[in-house]
């Protein structure tokens, strides 16, 4: 699969500041292709994973293109002059681009990432239902949401994963997030597995606004 990243490493935001990086994106851009917002003209919202995803990592502001959204991306480089956080005009003075053809699927080997920024793997109603387990169901219930997780973004990049995939996670609770109007659990740590990854896509929900960043531990 294809990836770009462009980050803009003079700027420091808030993680909270996610949202508003893809606000401004799809202010600008969205006319133009739904990959930068996932909404129809309508307004209704498009259910896939995003091919662009807005990140804050260690308070730098990322943007993620995933197969055709790494094009645009490529294609609105140069356009890129300021950006407009809460009114604020910045300059971007400084802006890396780096595309690339990233491995996936399952390895001959294990790999150890981190979510870098938390994973929000709950929706409300099997958050309902966790609060309710045991310990040993609650892990076997976010081994079996992160499994699935990352079956959907190989679903999303067409990618056909025949082989068994393995998760150890190592993970704890992290607080919570606001999505559409409901408090939602949200996670940090580590998880073990057999299936490559590139470094800074989101797992879980709210990827398109930064939640679940992952980065493979070396």
């Amino acid at each position: 699969m294809h990836l770009t990243k462009i980050t803009f490493p003079q700027l420091h935001l808030h993680p909270r500041d996610g949202h508003k990086l893809r606000g401004f994106f799809a202010n600008k851009f969205g006319e133009e292709s739904d990959l930068f917002h996932n909404h129809e003209a309508s307004g209704k919202a498009i259910y896939r994973y995003p091919r662009i995803q807005y990140k804050i990592v260690n308070r730098v502001p990322m943007l993620v293109g995933i197969e055709e959204g790494g094009q645009l991306l490529v294609e609105r480089f140069l356009q890129m002059k300021t950006i407009d956080i809460d009114g604020r005009q910045l300059e971007l003075d400084q802006k890396n681009l780096k595309s690339e053809d990233c491995e996936v699927g399952v390895g001959e080997e294990l790999y150890n990432y981190q979510f870098v920024n938390p994973w929000v793997p709950l929706n409300q109603d099997n958050h309902k239902l966790y609060i309710k387990m045991s310990l040993k169901e609650q892990q076997k219930k976010l081994h079996s949401i992160l499994i699935s997780n990352m079956i959907g973004f190989f679903k999303a990049i067409q990618h056909q994963e025949t082989e068994r995939i393995m998760v150890n996670l190592q993970l704890q609770e992290s607080g919570d997030t606001q999505f559409k109007n409901q408090r939602l659990l949200t996670f940090k740590g580590n998880f073990v597995t057999n299936v490559q990854l590139p470094d800074h896509i989101g797992l879980g929900k709210s990827t398109a606004r930064g939640f679940g960043v992952i980065e493979r531990v070396l």
